[in-house]
């Protein structure tokens, strides 16, 4: 490739001129080739931040980013979920796929890992597996259980999105247009044709405002219908994390409390995640057989009455199992067993009232602080939600760490960084 064209489509970005698909192309081959560097790359990403792109863009973009990676294929319907993020202790992921795959449908989730958070899906579920694998073994994974829950790093799928999130982490930004583009290109990749986006707002996560989220859902639906998939974005108002741990292992522990059906568990990701899963059952069910269709509809009315069904009958559990059995983990494994960083400090109420709000983006700040994603058994438990009472000197949330230079170093920011607010 000429690089002379790649440099010339690089300086139009920067002034706001729009981009053909084969200036695209050329940026996005020279990065996913390691041709361009650092600096030119993150010149491309700031350009599409400060500029954005237009829905042509968009669209060349995602099909620029699909051509020069590889690819994966798989027969009739294939499922997918995806949240945009930002949203620290809201693992739905390890409960809807194995809901999905339970009911019969492929979902091969490919996963990213941290970018702005103190995990991604990828850094929790490596707590159970390996989430590393080639082609083949993929595809042998998703032979076995209808499902996998793997690191998209690990494939060559989408590799100039991989570069391009490599130049935005240190200065925590990226656009919606990079988002959506990130997150359409590597589903498409990865053979999804059903999807359902989460896509939560609020004050304190990556969406602030009801009008952004609508925004990004009509560009969604432009994008899905350019490439022929079936999309629902599920756009909600959330003000605090949907679980109660914040941090790989906690996460996960309350994932497997939800399919373990404990007592304990955290119904707010309960909810969620059936609310997801069975969104995108009913998707699904769009492009099924009319005998599946007219049975799930005697049998549950509708998908989320079908999920609630698969997660409460233990079947979602049981295909938890086989996944992280297939994955090389040990599907013997329980959230009892899991266990948080030995280093610990419990954060008391210094009066008695009511918790009015939780800063998502503080509790993400002082997790990695207390060396979250590398350290997976640091974090944060929540003791208390939103609109729960609390007396004088009761516990507000436990902070977690394997290093002890690491929990004093998160003890002395709690000031700065305050995570509850209560009256």
């Amino acid at each position: 490739m000429d690089e002379s064209i790649v440099l010339e489509a690089i300086r139009r970005k920067l002034v706001g001129k729009t981009l053909s698909y084969k200036e695209i192309y050329a940026i996005m081959d020279e990065i996913a080739r390691h041709r361009l560097g650092q600096i030119l790359t993150t010149y491309f990403a700031a350009s599409g931040y400060s500029k954005g792109f237009s829905n042509e863009e968009m669209y060349s973009l995602t099909k620029a980013m699909i051509a020069t990676g590889d690819k994966l294929q798989f027969r009739g319907i294939v499922a997918d979920k995806h949240s945009i993020g930002g949203v620290p202790g809201t693992r739905t992921t390890l409960l809807v796929v194995p809901i999905v795959a339970a009911a019969g449908f492929i979902i091969p989730k490919s996963s990213s890992r941290a970018i702005t958070t103190p995990g991604g899906t990828a850094d929790d579920m490596e707590v159970l597996s390996p989430v590393t694998f080639s082609k083949k073994q993929i595809y042998k994974i998703v032979e076995e259980t209808n499902a996998c829950i793997v690191w998209g790093g690990s494939v060559d799928i989408a590799p100039a999105d991989d570069e391009l999130i490599k130049v935005e982490a240190p200065l925590l930004f990226e656009s919606f247009d990079k988002i959506l583009v990130s997150i359409m290109a590597k589903k498409i990749a990865f053979g999804s044709n059903h999807i359902v986006i989460d896509l939560p707002y609020g004050e304190y996560i990556k969406v602030h405002r009801l009008s952004d989220a609508e925004t990004l859902k009509r560009k969604f639906h432009l994008l899905a219908e350019r490439f022929k998939v079936k999309i629902h974005v599920h756009i909600h108002k959330t003000d605090e994390p949907a679980g109660r741990g914040i941090g790989p292992l906690l996460e996960v522990r309350d994932a497997l409390k939800v399919l373990e059906q404990k007592k304990e568990r955290p119904l707010d990701l309960e909810k969620l995640a059936i609310q997801l899963a069975g969104i995108l059952l009913d998707l699904c069910l769009e492009s099924s057989d009319n005998i599946l269709k007219k049975r799930i509809v005697k049998e549950f009315e509708n998908g989320e009455k079908w999920a609630k069904y698969i997660l409460e009958s233990g079947s979602a559990l049981k295909k938890m199992r086989q996944i992280i059995k297939a994955q090389g983990g040990d599907p013997q494994i329980t959230s009892e067993k899991l266990k948080p960083g030995r280093f610990s400090y419990e954060v008391m109420t210094k009066q008695a009232g009511k918790i009015s709000r939780i800063n998502s983006k503080n509790a993400t700040i002082i997790a990695k602080i207390l060396g979250t994603p590398k350290q997976k058994k640091s974090g944060i438990y929540l003791h208390r939600k939103i609109n729960e009472h609390v007396g004088s000197k009761e516990p507000l949330y436990t902070l977690y760490s394997e290093s002890e230079y690491n929990l004093k170093e998160a003890k002395e920011s709690l000031n700065n960084f305050p995570v509850f607010f209560y009256d």
